[in-house]
């Protein structure tokens, strides 16, 4: 497969309001968000949008922070689904009555969520690793999916795919867009790391794992998932890849690794 799969690498487009900083993706339709750190209340090593109480914050300041993001992106955010997120590859078939207020402790624990239902906003976290949003426009159905490394090599995208597939989406028609996360500039990883994604891809891992002197590796997680999305069906084309590394951004995202955990989290969401 190689490096001849054409990704949608073009820059996405940056959004600004009242303070308020998020990103979209090109290919995605669907009503969503990729936010940054800028533009909410939170103080201290959570300044500013924090969008989890997880991290220690206060519950006002985090319902404070929704509501300006649903306002900056004129989205309903009141209730969406999210979840305590623990690197494994659980996806969920949310509905309406699954909806929670966000600024709350999650109800439930799993990596992603898909669904067929309007007004279900679906949401994922992440400070390093990858959000992954999903949508197949002629179905009417949406994926928000958490990739750290261990949810990736256990093939979170797969499952996620298959659960879209049940609810009438066909890979061909998933547009799919990889969001900022941590780069292959800066991802050093260990051979476990490496070993796993080589067994997720089945060996097509050609420009993706960069072997170190030391025995270690600079790994490439967001092209990793793109190429797994590729192999589950997905057209290259239709896969937006954001060149944003949080731990080359400081100013602008949390990165877990550049702050030895002392952090808020942006969060990816994703609406019908």
């Amino acid at each position: 497969m190689g490096n001849a799969l054409n990704w949608n690498e073009t820059p996405w487009p940056r959004h600004e309001e009242d303070g308020v900083a998020y990103y979209t993706a090109p290919g995605i339709t669907a009503r969503h968000v990729f936010t940054t750190r800028l533009g909410g209340v939170s103080t201290g090593a959570l300044e500013s949008l924090n969008l989890s109480v997880r991290r220690g914050d206060e519950e006002p300041r985090v319902r404070e922070n929704w509501a300006r993001l649903g306002r900056a992106a004129r989205l309903d955010l009141r209730g969406v689904a999210c979840a305590r997120q623990v690197h494994g590859s659980d996806v969920r078939i949310a509905r309406a009555a699954d909806l929670q207020p966000p600024e709350r402790e999650p109800r439930v624990s799993c990596d992603g969520f898909v669904t067929n239902e309007p007004g279900v906003p679906l949401a994922v976290f992440m400070a390093d690793c990858l959000p992954v949003l999903l949508h197949d426009a002629a179905a009417g159905v949406i994926g928000a999916v958490h990739c750290g490394w261990r949810s990736s090599v256990a093939d979170i995208l797969g499952v996620a795919v298959e659960k879209m597939v049940s609810l009438g989406a066909r890979p061909a028609r998933i547009h799919a867009a990889v969001g900022p996360g941590i780069g292959a500039c800066c991802f050093e990883v260990g051979p476990e790391v490496a070993d796993g994604i080589n067994r997720l891809l089945r060996g097509e891992t050609e420009g993706l794992l960069r072997e170190k002197p030391d025995g270690r590796y600079m790994a490439d997680l967001k092209r990793a998932n793109a190429r797994r999305l590729a192999q589950l069906g997905v057209p290259a084309a239709q896969i937006d890849l954001s060149g944003l590394c949080t731990m080359c951004r400081p100013e602008e995202f949390w990165s877990h690794r550049k702050t030895n955990g002392h952090r808020g989290v942006q969060a990816a969401i994703i609406t019908l």
